[in-house]
Order: C-alpha cells, then sequence, then structure tokens
C-alpha cells in the first residue's frame, strides 16, 4: 500500500506546484529558533539527544494518525493519509521546477533570478562569478535530491507516513541551521538573530541528526546515480578519496552524493564553459535525478512490494 500511496503521492504533487508554499512550514521557525538557543552550552550528545526529542515530539500526532488507522477496515482512511503527508513532507520547494527556473534566466541573462534560485538551492549566498555560480548549483542539484526527495521516499517506505514527516522535520531545522548560518533569518524572537553562530555553537547536533537519517538513502541515491549514468566514472567517483569530500559527518554525505552525481554524469568537474554548456550539465543533472527515481528506485520498489505481495 505504501508503494501506492508513493505512487499517487508523487503524481499528484505535479498537478499542486500552487500549493507548495504551504510545505514550508515557516511557523515552526521559532520553535526552531528557540530550540537553537537552548543548544548553545549543552554539550555535543546531548544536544543530539535534545534535538531527537523535539523531533520526535513534532513527529508524534502523525505516528499516532497512523497507528489509529493501521486496521484492516481503515485501510482507504490510512491510503488517503500516507499520500497527505507524503505531500507535505516531500520539498519542500519543487527540485525540478526551481532548475527550470534557473535554466530560463540563465538563458535569458538575469543575473538577479539566477542569483535568487542558486541561493535557495545552495541555502547559503552563491558565488560571485556566473562560472562558479553554476557549478555550485549542478553540484546543490545532486545534493538536495536527497533531502527533498530520495531521503523521504525511503523513509515513507521504511516507516510509512510516520518516516516520511520525521525526515522533513529534521530537513527542516536542518534547514533553519543553515538559513541562520547564511544571515538570511527574519530577525524575530529575542533579539538574538544568531547569524553566523548557529553552525559552529548550536547547528552541529540538529545536522548530526540529519545527517544519520539521510546516511542510508544517500548511497542508495548514489547507487542509483551510478545505475542510471556513466557507471565506470561515477564508481570511480565513489572509490576516489578527495581530500574535499574529507570533511565532519554532517557534511559528508552531501559532498559525496554531488561527487557521484557529477561523475555519474560523465563530464569534469571544472569543464564548465560557455552558456550553452551550462545549460547541458544542468538538464544532464536534473535528467539524470529523474532517471533514478523512475527508471531505478521505482522499480525496484514496485519489484520488492509484489514480491511481499506474492510470499
Amino acid at each position: 500500500m505504501n508503494f501506492l500511496a508513493l505512487l499517487l503521492g508523487l503524481a499528484t504533487e505535479r498537478m499542486l506546484t500552487h500549493l507548495f508554499h504551504l510545505r514550508e512550514f515557516r511557523w515552526l521557525d521559532p520553535l526552531f529558533d528557540q530550540h537553537l538557543r537552548r543548544l548553545r552550552k549543552a554539550r555535543r550528545w546531548l544536544a543530539v539527544g535534545l534535538t531527537l526529542l523535539l523531533l520526535l515530539l513534532l513527529v508524534a500526532p502523525v505516528a499516532a494518525a497512523s497507528l489509529l488507522l493501521w486496521d484492516e477496515f481503515l485501510r482507504i482512511p490510512y491510503f488517503l493519509c500516507a499520500v497527505v503527508v507524503l505531500l507535505f513532507s516531500l520539498g519542500p520547494r519543487d527540485l525540478d521546477e526551481e532548475v527550470e527556473g534557473y535554466l530560463a534566466a540563465l538563458e535569458s541573462g538575469d543575473l538577479d533570478t539566477q542569483r535568487q534560485i542558486a541561493e535557495e538551492l545552495l541555502e547559503r549566498a552563491p558565488p560571485e562569478t556566473p562560472i562558479a555560480c553554476t557549478e555550485a548549483v549542478e553540484r546543490a542539484i545532486y545534493a538536495q535530491a536527497n533531502n527533498r526527495i530520495f531521503g523521504v521516499v525511503f523513509w515513507f517506505l521504511l516507516l510509512g507516513p510516520t518516516g516520511a514527516w520525521a525526515f522533513r522535520v529534521a530537513d527542516l531545522m536542518r534547514h533553519r541551521v543553515a538559513v541562520r548560518a547564511a544571515g538570511q533569518g527574519d530577525g524575530q524572537g529575542d533579539g538574538d538573530t544568531m547569524v553566523g553562530e548557529a553552525p559552529a555553537a548550536m547547528g552541529e547536533a540538529v545536522r548530526t541528526l540529519h545527517a544519520l537519517l539521510a546516511w542510508i538513502p544517500s548511497r542508495l541515491l548514489m547507487l542509483g546515480y551510478v545505475l542510471a549514468g556513466n557507471f565506470e566514472e561515477a564508481m570511480a567517483g565513489w572509490r576516489g578519496a578527495d581530500p574535499d569530500v574529507s570533511r565532519p559527518f554532517a557534511e559528508g554525505s552531501g559532498e559525496i552524493v554531488a561527487r557521484v552525481g557529477i561523475a555519474a554524469s560523465g563530464r569534469s568537474i571544472l569543464d564548465v564553459g560557455n552558456v550553452a554548456e551550462a545549460l547541458d550539465r544542468l538538464r544532464g543533472a536534473r535528467s539524470l535525478v529523474m532517471r533514478t527515481l523512475w527508471m531505478i528506485w521505482c522499480p525496484v520498489i514496485a519489484v520488492l512490494t509484489l514480491y511481499e505481495w506474492l510470499v
């Protein structure tokens, strides 16, 4: 049933783009900011525990609803609940739509729109030069695919609506940390904007918890990139021990996913030249992400679901 809910949710999402702003859950930002302030003096693993506790409290209503509907005579209500939760757990912004917007701005030479969309994808100020900005956006497409789509799908299939919402809450907290670190916060609260302080002093616990939840789906996503793209180049990129990828645990998965995705595309990481080539690279990144979802993940999930039904 979760597979059917997944297919319906992914298909329905394309018809509800006008409602995507509801998935940003801005009303949770003050709660996240208050939590980050409480983590200032907490030891690392205590901070992780407190962050886990907050996540469990926010996930509890969805878990309770799922348990109440988990009955043979309530399959249809459970199915509808699963689809709705999945729809609100994906994103929050549509990756394909943002890439399309960036491509249109790049083609028309609209630098302001390019930087605006790049800032959303990178969750920080983009590089100044157009070439560096396009390179950063290409890497972000591969990495954000895990945060916005594949991580949600993995936990949805593993734990149903509860798993999908848990991953989304963790990613919302991580995103809030990134926004605060980049100085993009709204400045609300008790006068403390926490700009530049969140990742070093308070955000590490949030990013560690998110990295724990993202670790398995990120590896499965890289395997999908390998199978959907240039196999030899992708495997070489995965195996290669590059010092640039030797980062803290909370940051490593995103960098490795981007590295394997670029390698799977069959292009050099520093080979961005003119606008036409930049457009081709970004379209290739979007295409690889979609192929991995529809041609690798969905068929495998369908086979596993069919096997479960038969046995």
